[in-house]
């Protein structure tokens, strides 16, 4: 019986030689479709440069088929996605994330048709990808992709993606002290050189995010590229009024983005961060001369005068050298072992500890709901605990006495 195909995929090819001594191939990334081999990285060994070729290359092969009313059963699974890729991925928020998502996906259905999946191979699926969120994400994009491609009338039926069960919500807010720990590694760190720190900090620029994201509890979308002044397709921060307009789409999406009053506090440092001057500083004879202020500062979060796309990494390296964390000993490809830093503190922990302080301060549901930009049933259903009346009413008359009846 022959094998199932697992479609085009991406495989390390270590260097390869000719009998007569000559060079076949370099060591690299490669893209496998069978029998072929095709070159994804040039010889540069870069992972991501490889993923863009894959995908390119997937899209380019499986040209989707866009006859009408096709019967599931005889439909290639990447018609579907092909279309999706190119009809509606380009329209989110990150399409680059959505193809990378729907690329594992790919990989893992090959030529599979869609009238072949079932709630059997969504288990499947999902068992052989951890049964986590990321299976559960790339399972609802396939989804998308298939009711799609039904809704525009390419097949007669979608059939029904059985998703692998929610992971239980992080309920890891930060406290005080860990806020100002997370502060102050973010604003002392420094680069080194040499095994001693330089004078050349690289981190305050998450020190203002941390401040925005506790201060407003706004997502990291929304900090990560505001700018301090109106910006023409950004969100921005109106100086004069207090107010932070997360969002510069027209349109309302499920993450709800609305403006925020910016509390008095943080106002002032925001203001600071726009007219503060930058000193230019230069080695004349080997000492520093100043040789001229700017003012430099466009957006919220910046590095190198650039608004900053993503948070993650340099979060990750203040989290560390905050001491909020441990260390793991992991086993290494060649068998040796290292050190690896884990930690529950993501950037996104920032907006739910924001929630959980106003709820313990006794905020107003819908005031805070406001505030953070969710739904008042949403955060009563997640962050209702932290309130100080949360079922006070209750407790009083459970222990209260019983009124007896009146006659």
């Amino acid at each position: 019986m022959p094998r199932t195909s697992k479609g085009a995929r991406l495989v390390w090819r270590a260097e390869s030689r000719r009998a007569d001594g000559g060079l076949r191939n370099g060591p690299g990334w490669f893209i496998r479709d069978g029998a072929t081999f095709i070159s994804a990285c040039g010889g540069t060994g870069d992972r991501e440069r490889a993923e863009k070729r894959l995908a390119q290359y997937i899209f380019e092969k499986y040209r989707p088929a866009r006859e009408r009313r096709r019967d599931p059963a005889t439909v290639p699974v990447a018609d579907a996605v092909s279309v999706y890729l190119a009809d509606i991925a380009p329209s989110h928020a990150k399409p680059k994330q959505t193809a990378e998502r729907l690329i594992v996906v790919l990989r893992w259905f090959g030529n599979a048709n869609i009238g072949d999946i079932n709630g059997q191979v969504c288990r499947d699926y999902a068992r052989a990808h951890g049964n986590g969120a990321a299976a559960r994400r790339q399972l609802e994009d396939l989804r998308a992709a298939l009711n799609n491609y039904h809704r525009e009338g390419y097949i007669t039926s979608a059939p029904v993606i059985v998703l692998p069960a929610k992971p239980l919500p992080r309920d890891r807010p930060l406290t005080r002290n860990e806020a100002a720990a997370l502060l102050r590694a973010a604003w002392r760190m420094r680069q080194s050189w040499q095994g001693k720190p330089t004078e050349r900090h690289t981190a305050r620029h998450v020190a203002r995010f941390i401040l925005v994201a506790l201060y407003t509890g706004s997502r990291s979308a929304a900090i990560c590229g505001a700018a301090i002044r109106p910006t023409q397709g950004a969100g921005y921060v109106d100086l004069e009024h207090g107010i932070f307009y997360r969002s510069a789409a027209r349109r309302e999406t499920n993450k709800r983005q609305p403006p925020v009053r910016l509390p008095d506090r943080l106002l002032a440092h925001v203001r600071r961060w726009a007219t503060t001057p930058l000193e230019i500083k230069t080695k004349h004879r080997g000492k520093s001369a100043s040789i001229g202020r700017m003012i430099a500062h466009n957006y919220v979060v910046e590095w190198n005068g650039k608004p900053v796309r993503s948070i993650k990494k340099a979060f990750r390296s203040v989290v560390e050298a905050a001491g909020l964390g441990w260390y793991d000993n992991v086993a290494a490809p060649d068998g040796s072992m290292r050190r690896v830093f884990r930690t529950d503190i993501t950037p996104h922990v920032l907006r739910h500890t924001a929630a959980t302080w106003l709820m313990q301060q006794g905020c107003d549901p819908w005031e805070a709901a406001g505030f953070l930009g969710m739904t008042v049933e949403m955060l009563i259903e997640t962050y209702a605990h932290h309130h100080p009346d949360f079922q006070a009413e209750a407790t009083r008359a459970i222990v209260s006495k019983s009124r007896s009846r009146r006659a």
